[in-house]
């Protein structure tokens, strides 16, 4: 697949349960949402576009030069916020990247992985990325999705419940899901136009409702490690410390 060959949207929702105004924070004199997309930018895609409900986190977009797309804010996921953009008219095939707007470290090279994973895999509806657990307690940990494949890499589910589980003890080799995602347009459409399922609900997981209708999910193992996410003032505290003293540019 060509550089040019997929769009990258960033969702952006200001109403963070845990972290109110989450893309606002600010990190080393920028908002968080900037540190994503310049990112972002590094990863080959064609267009990066923010897609927010909220005029303060679209404002700030502008002041750095972001385009933005402000959206509805009844989505009960990103991909809903996402799909609104087909007023774009995308082609049904067109790559979308979902890019997680609460990860200023977001890795260039995982987000191009997850739509080259798509492009190579005309059977795939999405694409996302996984990566083992490297310790006992990630395992139990709710806040580390994690995701079965079969042998071959098509998922068969995704949990915040320790999966697989061990019914003679000990801790299995396990992997946990990075939270980027690569659709078909024309995939993310009829996704969107389903409302959430049991399963979504249950484990406010947005891919459960495209297993739930039948579409096929693609997996691979990252090419480079999960960057960190901010959930918590904890994650954003440990986040400034790692950037303090980075380059305006964010890169």
């Amino acid at each position: 697949m060509s550089a040019t060959g997929f769009i990258a949207v960033i969702p952006a929702r200001y109403g963070s349960s845990r972290l109110p105004g989450k893309p606002l924070k600010d990190i080393a004199g920028k908002p968080m949402i900037e540190w994503v997309y310049r990112q972002t930018l590094g990863s080959g895609a064609s267009e990066v576009i923010v897609a927010t409900d909220d005029e303060r986190i679209a404002d700030a977009c502008r002041g750095f030069g972001a385009p933005v797309e402000l959206t509805s804010t009844a989505h009960p996921s990103g991909t809903d916020r996402i799909a609104e953009l087909r007023r774009f008219e995308w082609d049904d095939d067109q790559i979308v990247v979902n890019v997680q707007g609460d990860e200023p470290l977001i890795s260039p090279v995982s987000i191009a992985q997850t739509a080259r994973l798509l492009a190579w895999h005309p059977d795939a509806t999405i694409a996302t990325l996984a990566a083992p657990l490297d310790r006992d307690a990630q395992f139990e940990d709710r806040n580390f999705v994690k995701v079965v494949t079969d042998h071959t890499g098509w998922a068969l589910y995704f949990s915040r419940a320790p999966i697989p589980w061990p019914r003679d003890g000990g801790t299995p080799e396990a992997r946990r899901h990075i939270g980027l995602y690569a659709y078909r347009a024309g995939g993310l459409k009829a996704i969107s136009a389903s409302p959430p399922c049991a399963l979504e609900e249950t484990e406010k997981l947005e891919q459960l409702r495209a297993l739930w209708l039948g579409y096929r999910i693609i997996v691979a193992d990252a090419a480079e490690p999960p960057s960190p996410h901010v959930d918590t003032e904890e994650d954003l505290a440990r986040i400034r410390r790692m950037l303090e003293g980075s380059p305006s540019d964010g890169r």
